[in-house]
């Protein structure tokens, strides 16, 4: 008897988990067949060829197994991808919270009402359509994508002073590129708005008249309720800029591919190191966050 009302509790529990979730099921649908048509075998190739010693010969790719040693290579031989890697890393840490916190600032402020509203919101999304792919790669390799204030003002000396050799340089190429900052905060801007918006107003007219201050319901009301759109925009961002047309990291794997000595097995050994590396840094920007969003009850 008691078996039985155990059944009967898991069947209406997946019954009621299939309620809740099937619309998000059946929308994670598409991308799922796309990916098992397009992309499984691609990376479960790539992921086998990383084990190998690849080579091309008048009959295709010649592999020959060579265990971990492709990996073992990158840490122990390879003198550039760790220090890329580590300085990259460095760099994204700096710039990608001031990413999240520029698009939260102005999508607060292109939330008020005011003239030719709607012309801003366009103003500051443009470059999401204009600075994508090879645009973005010509833009950099004709000097665009850095502010030349850093000599100007003899900023660089300070920040060398200041940091130390360590994390002078990370912090002083988020600052040549801070125009990477306008570039990469269309879709955050975005996302941020339609949250704000979702906040009914009611909620502030109700602290208001308790004499809260714009203050006071910035950090009791707007926060708490943006933290998972901050989740959003955190990972979003990561995803986004570990994938920049001219991350170092991913030039460095390019070049192996096409070298004699390493070649494609190598470099893609590289690449799921790489890859690896971004899953776990996901991961934890996503536990962090939700960790903070179950603190606050939100």
């Amino acid at each position: 008897m008691a078996g039985k009302e155990q059944r009967n509790r898991k069947r209406e529990l997946l019954v009621y988990r299939w309620k809740r979730y099937s619309i998000g099921y059946l929308f994670v649908l598409p991308w799922l067949i796309g990916f098992i048509a397009f992309m499984a075998f691609p990376l479960l190739s790539s992921l086998y060829m990383s084990f190998n010693e690849v080579r091309m010969g008048g009959n295709g790719f010649a592999l020959k197994w060579v265990g971990i040693d492709n990996f073992r290579h990158a840490f122990v031989k390879d003198n550039v991808f760790p220090v890329e890697l580590l300085l990259y890393v460095q760099e994204m840490l700096l710039i990608i919270p001031i990413i999240v916190i520029f698009a939260l600032f102005i999508s607060l402020l292109l939330n008020q009402q005011f003239p030719l509203r709607f012309l801003f919101r366009a103003v500051f999304f443009l470059p999401v359509i204009f600075a994508t792919g090879q645009v973005l790669s010509e833009l950099f390799s004709q000097g665009a994508g850095e502010l030349p204030f850093l000599d100007q003002y003899g900023i660089e000396p300070l920040v060398r002073q200041q940091l130390g050799s360590q994390f002078a340089e990370p912090a002083l190429n988020v600052l040549s590129r801070a125009v990477l900052i306008l570039w990469y905060s269309g879709v955050q801007i975005t996302i941020f708005l339609a949250g704000l918006q979702s906040i009914p107003k009611a909620v502030y007219e109700a602290v208001w008249i308790d004499g809260a201050s714009p203050w006071d319901s910035f950090w009791t009301i707007t926060l708490p309720n943006m933290l998972p759109f901050v989740s959003l925009c955190t990972l979003y961002t990561i995803v986004e800029l570990f994938t920049f047309p001219q991350n170092p990291v991913i030039r460095h794997i390019r070049a192996n591919m096409f070298k004699v000595v390493t070649g494609y097995g190598y470099s893609n050994a590289l690449a799921w190191i790489y890859f690896t590396f971004i899953i776990v840094l996901l991961g934890l920007a996503l536990w962090f966050i939700q960790r903070s969003v179950r603190q606050r009850g939100v």
